[in-house]
């Protein structure tokens, strides 16, 4: 599959390895012409994949110009020798593009506690290192899925002062999701012109924003990482974060737009669930109740089941820790208002519900009228497909 997508001083390519079970597309190189200023997010699992460590740890500079990732294999817990075979990999892709080692960034994903079978990921580099393109990106997306079912990227363009930008973000997930930053990954790439003072704060509140409040199981991943190049082609000014906001509206509407697809790709998903907690004392707590429901099996089932149990909805509410006023709450399932100052609304209401249940996207509305604060959050149902997924996932 070729894209047209493309960004200026950008290059990527993909390759089949052979990590996967199946003959397919399992590795991809991103390549910046020049070093490119870099931000990251990283999970917030304690255990943390060999990638994510090293990766993590050079971002710190400010600078990369590229970033090789494999899929199928996530080098975690595999103690040195992951360490070793993590280096070794921007080792091998450093000295094919001739660039310093410590500007070639590693992420892997797939199966904990396996190493790498590193004959593969040479073959696999060689092979990478000659289909650099600067078109290919749906390739990329591809290559970077694990039980995923459909590529996910996004390409959006915009204006700082009358100079125009591009901007191009890939992503993969689908199960162990809950990204504290699913098994989740994302990149972007940019030809804006960004200092790094400007942009890992940036980008770091946008991840927060999208990524970080979306939801398939509950379960964080070793592996969890977003990254963004920013190359200059663009040349716009430099001044003041003013300037970005025009890129920053581009760019959180590309995260949040990846971080859907996610959720609607849901592992088994039949329904993809948007959840706006309203009347809030503070997002904090609004994202409290939002993952409290999101993560509830029984919310989860009862939509799949398309079964209007609004009692579980409001169950899970009251156990998630904040401290709310019962008798203020009101549930909607879209326009629908299933309880009001916490209480039900009858049988014809539920029925209602239950039609609308039938959709294949759901919103849940629920305001809380204690305070001003709002949010959105992503989710879906909870199918037996889930289950046969994971149970098979190493077979």
């Amino acid at each position: 599959m070729e894209s047209v997508f493309s960004v200026s001083g950008f290059r990527v390519g993909t390759a089949s390895a052979g990590i996967k079970n199946q003959k397919c597309k399992d590795m991809v190189l991103i390549y910046s012409e020049k070093p490119a200023v870099v931000a990251g997010t990283f999970t917030q699992n304690q255990v943390q994949a060999a990638p994510v460590k090293l990766t993590s740890h050079r971002i710190k500079s400010g600078l990369a110009q590229a970033i090789v990732i494999n899929s199928g294999n996530a080098n975690a817990c595999t103690g040195e020798q992951g360490e070793r075979d993590a280096k070794e990999m921007t080792a091998l892709v450093a000295k094919g593009l001739g660039i310093p080692e410590q500007l070639v960034l590693v992420c892997s994903t797939g199966v904990i506690g396996q190493p790498l079978p590193m004959k593969k990921i040479k073959t696999g580099i060689e092979e990478l290192l000659t289909s650099l393109h600067p078109i290919g990106w749906e390739d990329a997306a591809e290559a970077i899925m694990t039980t995923d079912t459909f590529p996910k990227l996004i390409y959006k363009k915009g204006e700082i002062e009358g100079i125009p930008f591009s901007l191009l973000g890939i992503a993969k997930g689908a199960g162990m999701i809950m990204p504290n930053m699913a098994t989740m990954l994302a990149f972007f790439v940019t030809d804006i012109a960004i200092t790094p003072p400007l942009l890992q704060p940036m980008f770091g509140e946008i991840v927060s924003q999208t990524f970080n409040r979306i939801s398939v199981d509950g379960d964080t991943s070793t592996n969890d990482t977003a990254l963004i190049l920013a190359n200059g082609y663009a040349k716009n000014p430099i001044e003041s974060e003013k300037e970005f906001r025009p890129f920053r509206e581009v760019l959180f509407e590309s995260a949040a737009e990846l971080a859907k697809m996610i959720a609607q790709d849901g592992e088994g998903a039949s329904k993809l669930i948007q959840i706006e907690i309203k009347g809030a004392k503070s997002v904090k707590e609004a994202e409290i109740i939002a993952a409290t429901i999101a993560n509830s099996p029984l919310v989860k089932t009862a939509i799949y089941g398309e079964d209007a149990n609004w009692g579980r909805i409001i169950a899970a509410i009251g156990r998630s820790g904040v401290k709310i006023n019962p008798d203020k709450i009101d549930i909607y399932f879209g326009d629908i208002c299933l309880v009001k100052n916490g209480l039900g609304q009858g049988e014809k209401a539920e029925n209602l519900a239950h039609e609308y249940l039938r959709n294949k996207e759901v919103l849940l509305k629920v305001d809380l009228h204690s305070g001003t604060e709002q949010i959105t959050w992503y989710t879906c149902d909870l199918t037996e497909e889930y289950i046969k997924i994971n149970a098979e996932y190493r077979t």
